[in-house]
């Protein structure tokens, strides 16, 4: 089901959001394939202690970007979405390098920049550590 799934309910981001963020990485990594029946809107509510609600959203919203399909009565399942991910990991990366490029004209420095990267890949400020 959900290997690496991790929701930070301190955060300030909606629950919702990181579910809808975790399920995409999950896809993107390989650990959710093409056509693997996710949980249930109920089974991942009980197991993160959350209002069922709360999963039905992001589930809409992942079946609306198409990361995800619905079968009446079988529930939900990973789209193909391989190339939607490709396409959009090259997107990313594009906008990454415009941004890392207007970051060194205003002056942020190599090392302002990989403790940022240290802090988003691995939760901690390595950087002011």
């Amino acid at each position: 089901m959900f290997s690496t799934f991790n929701i930070n309910y301190r955060s300030g981001e909606p629950i919702y959001r990181q579910i809808y963020d975790e399920v995409v990485k999950e896809i993107s990594l390989g650990l959710l394939t093409p056509h693997e029946k996710l949980a249930t809107v109920r089974e991942l509510a009980t197991t993160l202690g959350i209002n069922p609600n709360t999963v039905s959203k992001a589930y809409q919203m992942l079946e609306q970007s198409g990361y995800i399909y619905s079968a009446v009565g079988k529930g939900s399942f990973v789209s193909d979405s391989t190339g939607k991910l490709a396409g959009l990991k090259e997107s990313t990366m594009k906008d990454l390098k415009k941004d890392l490029k207007n970051a060194a004209n205003l002056g942020v420095t190599y090392e302002e920049v990989e403790a940022l990267v240290n802090e988003t890949y691995h939760g901690g400020d390595a950087g002011h550590a």
